[in-house]
């Protein structure tokens, strides 16, 4: 009678365990994407406002650089600018007075021309005043000529300082230090105050709104997934607490890898295993490195 019992019991048991279904595909991390902020200038670090655990808008300024060295070059760059262009010529005064002998010249050759016409003077008057109109337009021709090179001289040079005030304003926005991001500072490497040189990382901070868990499968289960199929996330707050959001396949690895030892898969037995991401969007509960699950769909 108690055979009867225990095989019962246990046919039971199998049943309820062939009826019952997993409630995720896989289980893995969250991550965020992070990003190291670096100086672009170097200089004391006058203004450092941020803390570790603060939510920052992207293209917030955080901190700024001692600007006052790059801001002198500037005045220095745009007085020599003012200097070039005050040097620039103005042609149509410096070669007014040649002009008006031209025209005078020209006069003369003109009513000499009548003159040696009517025979009431010689042809060697009118041969000088015509060469006097090549002399003073050959004149002309020169001052235009040096005028304008000496003009586009100037010019050139008024685009280099331009130039060099474009570098100059490029460097002293480089001194205000900003959020690429949106996202929560994770860590601070400096302190306002410290001297900062160019590539010395500032501070790290992640996007903590758009996340993602990453899980691995085997390739049985590789075969029935695919990037942009929709999947739902659950984080695991312990103690049976959970909290279910929507996402997205992202990326799919296109190499396999052995098991992680801390990674569980539905096939356990299985030696290779390929990670993929699945992006959501965080509410602001989701932390960084908390276990999580994914169901597919």
């Amino acid at each position: 009678m108690k055979k009867i019992v225990t095989i019962a019991s246990m046919t039971l048991l199998l049943v309820a365990c062939g009826q019952s279904e997993k409630e995720f595909d896989a289980t893995g991390t969250f991550e965020a994407t992070e990003v190291i902020v670096s100086a672009e200038q170097s200089g004391t670090l006058l203004k450092f406002a941020l803390e570790e655990g603060d939510n920052i808008e992207a293209d917030s300024e955080v901190g700024l650089v001692d600007t006052t060295q790059i801001w002198l070059k500037l005045q220095q760059a745009e007085a020599t600018k003012a200097v070039y262009q005050s040097q620039k010529p103005d042609m149509e005064k410096q070669i007014a007075a040649t002009r008006q002998q031209l025209e005078k010249a020209k006069t003369e050759q003109r009513r000499y021309q009548e003159l040696v016409s009517d025979g009431a003077a010689p042809s060697k008057m009118l041969d000088d005043a015509t060469n006097q109109v090549k002399v003073l337009q050959r004149q002309l021709e020169a001052q235009m000529s040096s005028l304008s090179t000496s003009t586009k001289a100037l010019n050139q040079q008024m685009a280099a300082t331009d130039v060099q005030m474009s570098q100059l304003k490029d460097q002293l926005q480089k001194c205000h230090i900003a959020a690429p991001l949106t996202g929560t500072v994770l860590e601070k490497y400096m302190e306002q105050g410290e001297f900062a040189a160019i590539g010395k990382p500032l501070f790290k901070m992640a996007d903590t709104e758009q996340m993602f868990i990453r899980v691995y499968v085997t390739s049985a289960q590789l075969k029935d997934i695919k990037v942009g199929q929709k999947a739902k996330v659950f984080a695991d707050y312990g103690d049976g607490q959970k909290k279910e959001y929507e996402g997205t396949v992202s990326w799919i690895s296109s190499r396999s890898e052995f098991t992680p030892k801390t990674i569980l898969t539905d096939d356990e037995r299985a030696d290779l295993v390929y990670a993929l991401k699945v992006a959501f969007k965080n509410d602001g509960n989701v932390k960084i490195g908390m276990y999580g699950e994914v169901k597919f769909i």
